[in-house]
């Protein structure tokens, strides 16, 4: 447990060089001598560094030693935040935040290190820390940056990020352990090879896949579009009482941890299934009186928080059980699918939100939610690992003995094992490459 703590801890402060930026760019526009249309680049080359590291370095946790690989990768963004804050050139600026946002996926190599170093029986518990942590990260981030920016100067927020990166690279120097490498064989090339054939091959990948692209485009929109519909009538809130309500989705995050006992009990498809019409039900209280009483907005923002991190866990603990040898690969997918949600979330609910008001909005993404369940209906929780619809291996409820579920041994390349390796639904123990 102290591991995963402080596994969650540095994944906080990782993932809060992404987020420094954004309430700032005021302030960035006036120190540069540039308008806010030149400094609205800086959070998209982030974002982008961060997607391009999500494809290209988390993979290499499945064929380098992942202690290693964390300390370098902390150790450059630490380097480059330096950069951030010496820096008097706007251009060199966007360059730097491009590299930071390209390095600080640390919690994604992470994330599937915790799943290999917990037993089965708590893997849940162990994800769940370390994605609290990194939510934490990005709804902190952004109420710290401001603050300090507010009474001091932006430079004053990356020599504070300084700071927090040479603690968390000191702590995971002295705390990581290190771990073997899983696949000495493996490629750079191959890597890719496999991603892509996993996505084709394994059924379960692609339906994991569709089911976090659609959760991550719900969740973006909601606090997207959440500024817009508290900024106006008939709230004409301010900032601040604004910002106060992202305290309300820290307590949603902060709370998932308590319940990771009990999602490491359940069968992850059930605790997905569930996660996923409770969310619907509380879109469902956003879109009948989400822009009439504010205490509708507050029950929304809490459960849409808990049960999101809850549905993503139960989520990555199935995609870590389809194979030991190949989770950094198979988060990376994942995450990509949450990253292309992102973009969705953001784009689509914009336009909808400005174009129709919000309860259009807010109906557009029950229907998401809707979606979501109508893919996660498709396999049941314990549908072998080579079919793309039924429900073999009947509806239990709890998680299968270990003695009792399902084992095969695949190779790494999804088409030699012919497509027969067993994704357990159950998510105690995957195939083995």
């Amino acid at each position: 447990m102290l591991l995963n703590v402080s596994f969650g801890i540095g994944s906080t402060l990782v993932v809060a060089n992404l987020y420094y930026c954004q309430p700032i760019l005021i302030q960035l526009s006036a120190s540069f001598h540039v308008t806010y249309d030149e400094v609205a680049r800086i959070p998209t080359l982030v974002q982008a560094g961060f997607g391009i590291g999500l494809l290209f370095i988390t993979p290499l946790g499945d064929m380098l030693r992942r202690r290693q690989l964390i300390l370098l990768l902390v150790m450059l963004s630490t380097s480059l935040t330096i950069g951030l804050a010496i820096t008097n050139k706007l251009l060199a600026f966007e360059i730097i935040s491009f590299l930071i946002g390209l390095t600080s996926v640390t919690p994604q190599i992470i994330m599937p290190l915790a799943a290999d170093l917990a037993p089965p029986a708590r893997r849940g518990s162990a994800i769940s820390v370390v994605l609290s942590g990194f939510l934490l990260g990005i709804l902190l981030a952004r109420v710290l940056s401001g603050v300090v920016a507010d009474f001091t100067s932006w430079r004053i927020v990356y020599c504070m990020s300084i700071g927090i990166q040479s603690i968390v690279l000191c702590g995971a120097y002295l705390l990581l352990p290190d771990y073997p490498v899983k696949n000495r064989d493996l490629s750079y090339l191959g890597i890719f090879r496999s991603m892509a054939k996993y996505i084709v091959a394994e059924p379960l990948v692609g339906q994991i896949m569709l089911t976090s692209w659609a959760a991550s485009a719900c969740y973006t929109n909601w606090w997207v579009t959440l500024t817009f519909l508290l900024g106006g009538p008939p709230y004409n809130y301010s900032t601040l009482i604004i910002g106060l309500f992202g305290l309300v989705g820290v307590l949603g995050v902060i709370t998932v941890p308590f319940v990771g006992r009990l999602i490491d009990r359940l069968a992850p498809w059930w605790s997905a299934i569930v996660s996923t019409v409770l969310l619907l039900a509380f879109q469902a209280v956003q879109t009948g009186a989400g822009g009439i009483n504010v205490a509708a907005v507050a029950i929304s923002c809490f459960g849409l928080d808990l049960f999101r991190q809850t549905q993503s866990i139960s989520l990555s603990t199935r995609m870590f059980s389809i194979s030991e040898t190949a989770r950094s690969r198979l988060n990376a997918l994942m995450i990509i699918s949450v990253f292309l949600g992102q973009i969705t979330g953001t784009s689509v609910g914009t336009d909808i939100f400005v174009g129709y008001g919000w309860r259009a909005d807010s109906a557009l993404f029950m229907a998401m939610y809707v979606f979501q369940l109508a893919v996660l209906l498709l396999r049941g929780p314990h549908c072998p690992g080579n079919r793309w619809f039924g429900y073999e291996g009947g509806l239990g409820f709890w998680k299968m003995p270990l003695s009792k579920q399902s084992q095969s041994i695949a190779s790494d390349d999804p088409e030699k094992a012919g497509g027969s390796r067993l994704a357990v639904g159950c998510g105690e123990k995957g195939g083995v490459e």
